[in-house]
């Protein structure tokens, strides 16, 4: 038998009126049936309900005069010469006087509860109380005397003599002239209570009240209600005293404190946000600033100064940050930097084949064939020609008695790197076959030809010299000239004279140096030297003998300070001893030039002009690449034309422009044909645009000119097999129109879908995270981009004996339309049963702490294939358990959490850092003065928890 759905077998009798409740009650739905709740001001079960009789209270409703009860309510009264105070119970004497003067003719007195008009001197008041008379007095008793004698009224009789009344309310006294007061006039003159006695009306008050000193009045005190004040209550002669607090203001009724909105003045004195709170205001800042410990200054938080902000550069902003990434890396994850697959972009523009490097790539070329200076292109490998040489080092040593003296000339590739104050190498040459085939033969070497393509004998020698520093310095004398018939065609020479030991045994005395020179030699074996006595093998030693000779006097020349190094037409002595005068402070060595009182090195595009000591930009024909340089590199094919002051290959002139071609990529050139295109400067070819698709005209510079069947657009890429758009594969990428290509996503990232249209889609799938056994933290992979699809993650805290865990969750990002499809959990162990210390599938800004319910937690964050966040990046420390209560203490207090500048100590990743520290090592408070204390924390929150640590260790003082 099917099920009856819920709505068959339960009624809302209230909405249907199927209840029998009285109609002075309330009904209330239940899941089953329904209750009757009476309204207030009545009693009863809710099926009858009675008005309940506040009047016949032992109170009087609160009443001070007369209580009138209504249906389900009622309300207070006062007689007449009263009114109603605002309170709705207390009555407040009328001052009739202060209207018309009372309808009295001459003077007015007000009196508790009534009136009474009299009459200045000379006068007689009337019968009725109000109008006075001129005096007429006459002989006898009559009524125009002044001493007639009555208090109220004054009457003549027919016998000629007078008789005295008196106004209602009061009795005639028993000498028939005097007036007494009763409680029906004025109620005896009495605030609250009037009871008749022989001595005429006694006055009390209400039970709140206390009678004052007048006996009439009736005065509020502080012993009962607090005086009716809502704060402060003082007792005074006239009754209570109200006072507020800081922060509230006394309203009119002299009771109620209502709270000033400081804010409303001048933004509360606050930078940015003003909040007013109960008695108070609190500034906070907007995002990505804090406030000061002043508690109304915000300061631009320096993100970069944080742990783990960027991969590779950080650039702090106003309110933000940036990060940037080393040349050949692209940003992920907002933070992370991944190497670029430059190949994976239609090869990298690679003629034959493309090899991708961290921050780079390479282009090869097959057997035969060398790269391009282009880079890029391939052109076959030939022997130079007569007069045609490679650029080489020129290395000349000559022997005058005992002194030898050596030089080493570079036409041209002379590279120059100051590691250091005392450190620094000279590369001089192109070394042969740096690399592992010969597939990579020369691969940045802008060579036309090569005179061999045997191996090169190679060298490698380290001397010391004692008592000299390296420091590379122009010596402006002239020296021998270079020898026309040298074979030696690499050198790199790296000198260091820093005081780094390198064991027990390298400790040197503080007034020596010693300088390490290290020399690798490379000299080139040329086969044609070949004869019928000596191959190429007898060739190579006889090489690495002149070599080692060659090493020898290097060795001699450089000890007797005779060795120089000849670039761009200057020359350099190696190292100097220490004697001579060391440079100016204003000379900063070569390679180097002072700026504004520093020193810098020289700027790609310029070069260190020794002679000048100073940079000076490269030569038209001329380009350099790096920093701090003693010469520029000639421009392939150069005429010595060209743009002055050029930073790479690119930028010498001549070259061909986009969309055209040329046999060496130089001028004169010719546009692409139609069907093909060419998006690079310099290049020997164009590329096809495949399957069989044309350009509308010669000269095309990109695939975007080629006449595509149909235009794809981003996320995916043309197929010129099938001449449709395909999507862009799992691990790719592509942000614009109209390509031909993916790109593979950064580094180790991939994609969750395929489709992709942009790198913030490449999520890295590492979980992240440092499990330290005092500090650590965990974190989402691809933390703070958003976290990819299909994601598990499990990590395990395990504290050392006797130490406790505590967590802060700054701000957790989880997608609430998820339907909890992504979890974070954290419990004892992996089973669902364990003792679960904390578990979210939501987004939460605001900050907790809590310590785990148990002595090591697993944690395990689970993502389904719905939507992805930010996610979570989570510090934790393990603590002394001896602290736990403390510790405890603090991070259940609500005032923890109440103020926003608190919650923001919380998301401060340098104060966690360092209450964590402390946390983790009480001794390290020490660390910490004061006045960084004061400088770092907010005066409130400092306040709470110098009273729960002062609690803490109260016992032990």
């Amino acid at each position: 038998m099917d099920r009856l759905p819920l709505s068959v077998f339960y009624v809302d009798e209230c909405a249907e009126a199927l209840d029998n409740c009285s109609i002075d009650a309330i009904c209330q739905n239940t899941l089953k049936s329904y209750k009757c709740i009476c309204k207030s001001g009545y009693k009863g079960d809710g099926k009858h309900c009675e008005d309940v009789d506040e009047c016949a209270t032992e109170y009087n409703g609160g009443c001070v005069h007369e209580c009138i009860n209504i249906p389900g309510n009622y309300r207070c009264t006062c007689y007449d010469g009263f009114r109603l105070a605002h309170d709705g119970h207390n009555c407040l004497d009328v001052d009739e006087c202060s209207e018309g003067n009372g309808g009295c003719q001459q003077i007015c007195v007000n009196m508790m509860g009534s009136y009474e008009c009299r009459c200045r001197e000379g006068f007689l008041l009337s019968d009725n109380q109000h109008t006075s008379q001129p005096d007429g007095s006459k002989e006898g008793p009559t009524c125009m005397d002044k001493n007639h004698g009555c208090a109220h009224i004054c009457r003549e009789t027919q016998k000629g003599g007078i008789s005295c009344e008196c106004r209602p309310g009061f009795q005639l006294t028993r000498n028939m002239k005097d007036c007494k007061l009763t409680c029906n006039y004025g109620n005896g003159g009495c605030q609250h209570i009037c009871e008749e006695t022989d001595h005429g009306p006694k006055c009390s008050c209400h039970m709140k009240f206390v009678l004052h000193s007048d006996g009439k009045t009736c005065v509020e005190t502080c012993a009962v209600n607090n005086g009716g004040c809502d704060s402060t209550c003082h007792d005074s002669v006239t009754g209570v005293r109200c006072s507020c607090p800081v922060g509230f203001t006394l309203q009119p009724d002299r009771k109620t404190c209502k709270d000033i909105d400081e804010c409303r003045l001048n933004n509360g004195g606050c930078d940015h946000v003003c909040r007013n709170t109960v008695g108070s205001f609190e500034c906070s800042c907007k995002k990505g600033y804090k406030l000061l410990t002043n508690e109304r200054t915000c300061q631009d938080i320096d993100e970069c100064s944080f742990d783990r902000a960027c991969d590779h550069f950080c650039v702090n902003s106003a309110g933000s940050f940036q990060c940037l990434c080393h040349k050949g890396y692209v940003l992920y994850g907002l933070a992370h930097c991944g190497d670029i697959d430059e190949c994976s972009i239609n090869r990298g523009g690679c003629k034959y084949g493309c090899i991708n490097s961290l921050g780079s790539y390479e282009c090869t070329c097959p057997p035969g064939y060398k790269l391009h200076w282009n880079r890029k292109d391939c052109v076959e490998l030939v022997k130079c020609p007569p007069g045609l040489l490679a650029p080489k080092a020129t290395l000349t040593c000559s022997k005058t008695g005992k002194k030898e003296s050596c030089s080493l000339t570079c036409a041209s590739k002379a590279h120059y790197l100051a590691e250091s104050d005392s450190s620094y190498s000279v590369s001089c040459g192109i070394p042969i076959f740096r690399g592992k085939s010969p597939a990579r033969l020369n691969s940045s070497s802008s060579q036309s030809c090569i005179e061999t393509l045997a191996p090169p004998v190679k060298q490698t020698a380290s001397f010391k010299i004692k008592n000299a520093k390296c420091h590379l310095h122009p010596k402006l004398t002239g020296g021998g000239q270079p020898c026309s018939n040298c074979l030696v065609t690499f050198v790199n020479l790296k000198c260091d004279s820093s005081k780094k030991a390198k064991g027990r045994r390298a400790r040197n005395p503080a007034n020596k140096e010693v300088t390490r020179i290290t020399l690798e030699l490379e000299a080139e074996v040329k086969p044609g030297d070949t004869t019928g006595s000596c191959n190429l093998s007898c060739l190579r030693q006889r090489m690495e003998k002149q070599v080692k000779t060659y090493i020898k006097a290097l060795k001699k020349s450089i000890n007797q300070e005779r060795f120089l190094i000849r670039v761009a037409g200057l020359e350099y002595e190696v190292a100097q001893k220490l004697p001579q005068v060391a440079p100016t402070q204003e000379n900063c060595g070569p390679g180097w030039e002072r700026e504004s009182g520093r020193c810098v090195r020289c700027l790609p595009g310029s070069y260190y002009h020794g002679e000048q000591e100073r940079c000076v930009q490269c030569p038209p024909g001329t380009f350099q690449e790096k920093e701090g340089q003693l010469a520029c590199d000639l421009c392939p094919g150069s005429d010595g034309h060209g743009p002055v002051g050029a930073r790479n290959i690119s930028s010498c002139a001549g070259q061909c422009p986009t969309g055209s071609f040329s046999n060496d990529g130089f001028k004169p050139c010719q546009p692409c044909p139609q069907g093909a295109y060419q998006p690079d400067l310099g290049r020997t070819l164009c590329f096809p645009c495949g399957g069989g698709l044309s350009t509308k005209r010669e000269g095309a510079s990109s695939f975007h000119d080629c006449e595509v069947k149909v235009q794809c657009s981003p996320g995916h890429y043309y197929n010129t097999t099938v001449h449709r758009c395909i999507r862009c594969p799992v691990g790719t990428y592509q942000t614009e129109f109209r390509q031909n290509y993916c790109i593979s996503c950064p580094g180790n990232t991939t994609t969750d879908f395929d489709g992709a249209t942009s790198v913030s889609q490449c999520k890295n799938r590492q979980c992240g995270g440092e499990m330290g056994e005092f500090m650590g933290y965990i974190e989402s992979p691809n933390y703070p981009g958003n976290y990819p699809a299909n994601v598990e993650c499990i990590w395990n805290i395990n504290p050392p004996s006797k130490r406790k865990i505590l967590i802060v969750v700054p701000e957790i990002f989880l997608p609430s339309e998820d339907e909890c499809g992504d979890v974070l959990v954290m419990r004892k162990n992996w089973s669902a049963t364990s003792i679960t210390t904390y578990e979210t599938c939501q987004t939460y800004e605001r900050p907790i702490a809590f310590t785990a319910r148990s002595r090591r937690l697993w944690i395990n964050f689970k993502s389904n294939e719905a939507n992805s966040a930010r996610g979570f990046q989570i510090p934790y420390v393990t603590y002394d358990e001896d602290y736990e209560q403390l510790v405890e203490d603090i991070v259940r207090d609500g005032r923890l959490y109440a103020s926003e500048n608190h919650q923001e100590i919380l998301k401060d990743k340098k104060l966690i850092k360092t209450l964590f520290d402390v946390l983790a090592h009480p001794n390290n408070y020490f660390k910490y003065t004061t006045r960084e204390s004061n400088e770092m924390l907010p005066r409130s929150f400092i306040r709470l928890i110098s009273s729960k640590v002062s609690a803490f260790l109260r016992p032990y003082k």
